[in-house]
């Protein structure tokens, strides 16, 4: 009985999204359909859809098929794998590891996406690697997404990278009027960069100001992660937290 909890999750995140698509319209509900019910997903990644709400997130980020999707540090595919059937044959999903985290990280924080590179079911999946200074593909996109990851751009690990650089290669690398979607935990209220290292949070505000400085619009927020509980003061590891951190979702827009 206890196994079908995840399944359950998924099925009611699923009829979550289709509701919500009806009056977006941004997706057709067979699609998304597929994408929760898909049974090459992972049982681990499924359980993690209560708290993680990729049905609602998906919604605000306004995805459609055929878009073209650059998943940024996408970890064990967990958003690649929805995306994947999101955006359909007629999109394709760009996986892009930095080779900085591949140096400096345990190979099993990206193992699931690495299952992908060589997997025919997504063959509208490429896995990319280069130095973050060096991040391009191949063409134009609709939608940069990447979670819970920004923070890191500023660790040791990363370089740490040349975020405005970085931010000016996604800009460049969208089509006009194209998506920056991005999702990370919370640090304290005026903390900057302070926490991004020993908590892994960081200051929305100053998240949203090195966005903008690249050229960006700030298009709108999702609250379906916040959780005012969080006191912003505990590594998002901390057992007390985990997996229920206070996260923001924002979403950005080029002009045009």
């Amino acid at each position: 009985m206890l196994k079908s909890v995840p399944y359950l999750a998924a099925l009611l995140s699923t009829l979550l999204l289709i509701c919500l698509s009806a009056h977006a319209d941004t997706l057709r509900p067979s699609a998304v359909t597929l994408a929760f019910a898909d049974p090459r997903r992972p049982s681990e990644q499924v359980s993690l859809d209560a708290t993680r709400k990729p049905a609602q997130v998906i919604s605000f980020a306004q995805l459609k098929r055929g878009y073209r999707i650059a998943d940024f540090m996408p970890g064990n595919a967990y958003f690649t794998r929805i995306l994947s059937d999101i955006v359909g044959d007629s999109g394709h999903v760009y996986a892009f590891l930095p080779a900085e985290q591949l140096a400096n990280c345990p190979p099993q924080e990206v193992a699931g996406t690495r299952l992908l590179e060589h997997d025919p079911g997504y063959a509208n999946v490429s896995v990319l690697s280069d130095a973050t200074a060096n991040f391009r593909v191949p063409q134009k996109l609709d939608v940069i997404w990447t979670a819970q990851n920004y923070h890191d751009l500023h660790d040791s690990f990363m370089g740490p990278a040349d975020v405005a650089a970085l931010n000016k290669r996604f800009f460049e690398a969208l089509k006009p009027g194209g998506i920056y979607l991005v999702i990370d935990h919370v640090a304290e209220k005026g903390s900057g960069l302070r926490d991004t290292e020993s908590l892994h949070r960081i200051d929305p505000l100053r998240m949203r100001q090195e966005i903008e400085a690249a050229g960006f619009v700030f298009d709108a927020a999702s609250d379906v992660l916040r959780n005012r509980s969080d006191d912003h003061k505990s590594s998002v590891f901390d057992r007390s937290v985990r997996g229920r951190t206070d996260q923001v979702v924002y979403r950005f827009r080029k002009p045009g």
